[in-house]
């Protein structure tokens, strides 16, 4: 289908606004050189290689306490958040008082380890939290200078339901300014680095929480994610992610909060190194929810549809996919046809070539009331005055602006938006939606692009803007998705795909994820040789 002469004269915008930021960023923003390259310490700690639930398993027979574990945990953090950056408060102290206080529990435990595994099934296990999380008596700033001193006076519900099932929390990370950037970098904590290369994005907003956890400095985290913001980190990081149906886990007490039609498309859900933490993490981060989704059927993976899709067909606003993705997905696809016995059917959907305008057009729409989303430039100010993007773009070329150049251009975005909702777009995403929703049935799974390129030099998102379109598209779409790792390139850089089923079917994904990681080696070590 032919673009408009209004989307034409985007893609020409985008191409004239990406060479004047390349000219810009090699200016001023040269990365060390010394980063590239650079490797973190091996893993030398048993007890950082253990899955989480393993762990809960351990603490609770008396095999190891918790307080050695959260010890070892503190320890790696200790030793590689210099490199990272990506742990931006700790409350170390806390923890092991309250790892203590697990122990000592368990010395008193009469019930014996069934009861303890079962009212709470992640005790004494250490856990990191996303800066955008409210986790009481930590930050809830996500990296806006003007919000310098916001701390958090209670937990988010997933947070506190972690907490009541005995986790213990670390600390929390570093996020993209406001959430709406695939790289984590602000103006209040800095860049945060990748750990399989220091001069690569970690990804975003959920990068902090994914460089740790690839790192080994934390085992289980969460994260949210409303256009890849859980899976683009997953990706880049190597470890596994799944955002959730929408509506299954709360994303109440975040910041920034959700208007207009944003909080249909927000999920919130677990980050870790172990395909076999993803289950009972959703389970505890869903409580009541839980019973929307059918965690407890097991998966027959032999009776599965499964079908992939290599690529958008040629979005013009993306790049194409690297020939190492291509690959390595289907490789999956051989694997998958090869243990189970099924065949895997490759489908095309023209529609996903809009992809980037279905996520930018409903991320922009009314709630049922007429009530638009707040301006972001609104966002970038509170809790003082709005942010004047055309400002900040001149104060950020002399080096004085307190927003990153993501922030300000989403501003600016906004300031020029064309304000008609596109029919033809919403048409798009209404046909899109019926044919994934009839593919994939209660029983079908779909293999899909995380990005079209491994993680990229830092700030290098900048010049690829609409990138995150191979996982925003799913946020619009409100289906569930497990991101997998597939171990790494050429480059020693993680290769990774989505998996992706029809809504409330969650299930299928994670056992698919569990089966992905026995066939393709899981998370890496980033400090291994």
């Amino acid at each position: 289908m032919a673009l408009s002469g209004l989307e034409r004269a985007q893609v020409w915008l985008s191409k004239a606004v990406t060479g004047v930021l390349l000219i810009l960023l090699r200016f001023l923003s040269r990365g060390s050189p010394a980063e590239t390259g650079k490797k973190l310490p091996p893993v030398r700690d048993p007890l950082l290689l253990v899955p989480a639930t393993q762990l809960a398993k351990k603490i609770r027979r008396k095999e190891v306490s918790s307080v050695e574990v959260v010890q070892a945990y503190i320890n790696r953090i200790q030793e590689v958040n210099p490199f990272l950056n990506a742990v931006v408060k700790d409350r170390f102290a806390s923890a092991l008082q309250e790892a203590a206080q697990v122990d000592k529990l368990i010395e008193e435990e009469t019930g014996g380890e069934e009861v303890l595994e079962d009212r709470l099934p992640l005790l004494g296990v250490p856990l990191s939290v996303k800066e955008s999380f409210s986790l009481q008596g930590m930050p809830l700033t996500t990296g806006v200078v003007s919000r310098r001193g916001v701390v958090a006076s209670v937990d988010a519900p997933p947070v506190a339901l972690l907490k009541r099932a005995g986790a213990i929390p670390l600390g929390v990370t570093n996020t993209s300014e406001l959430c709406m950037w695939f790289e984590a970098h602000n103006h209040l904590y800095g860049l945060t680095r990748n750990p399989y290369d220091l001069g690569r994005i970690p990804g975003g907003s959920s990068g902090g929480e994914a460089s740790i956890l690839a790192a080994a400095g934390a085992v289980i985290g969460v994260g949210s994610d409303i256009g890849g913001s859980i899976r683009m980190p997953c990706f880049f990081n190597g470890i596994f992610g799944h955002k959730t149906t929408p509506g299954v886990v709360s994303s109440d007490s975040q910041y920034p909060p959700t208007s207009g039609r944003q909080g249909e498309y927000l999920s919130s859900g677990p980050m870790c190194r172990y395909a076999q933490d993803l289950l009972p993490l959703l389970r505890v981060m869903a409580g009541a929810n839980a019973s929307m989704l059918s965690l407890d059927t097991k998966v027959d993976l032999k009776k599965l549809r499964f079908f992939s899709i290599p690529h958008d067909g040629g979005c013009v606003w993306t790049n194409p996919v690297s020939r190492e993705l291509l690959d390595v997905q289907r490789r999956v696809v051989q694997r998958l046809e090869a243990d189970l016995g099924v065949k895997v059917q490759q489908v095309a959907l023209p529609r996903l070539r809009y992809s980037f305008q279905i996520w930018d057009t409903y991320m922009s729409l009314p709630d049922k009331d007429g009530k638009p989303p707040l301006p972001f430039s609104e966002l970038m100010g509170e809790p003082g005055r709005p942010a004047w993007p055309f400002w900040e773009l001149l104060k950020w070329m002399l080096g004085r602006s307190n927003h990153t150049m993501a922030a300000i251009s989403l501003g600016l975005l906004e300031a020029t938006r064309w304000s008609k909702t596109s029919a033809f777009v919403v048409q798009q995403k209404e046909e899109l939606q019926r044919e994934l929703d009839q593919l994939l049935g209660p029983d079908g799974v779909l293999l899909y692009p995380s990005h079209p390129r491994v993680a990229p030099p830092h700030h290098h998102p900048l010049l690829r803007p609409f990138d995150f379109a191979y996982t925003g598209i799913l946020n619009i779409l409100g289906l569930p998705v497990t991101q997998c790792p597939l171990g790494l390139g050429p480059e020693g850089l993680p290769l990774g795909l989505q998996v992706v089923a029809g809504r409330l079917q969650d299930h299928l994904t994670l056992a698919v994820a569990v089966h992905l990681e026995k066939a393709f080696g899981g998370w890496r070590d980033p400090g291994a040789e």
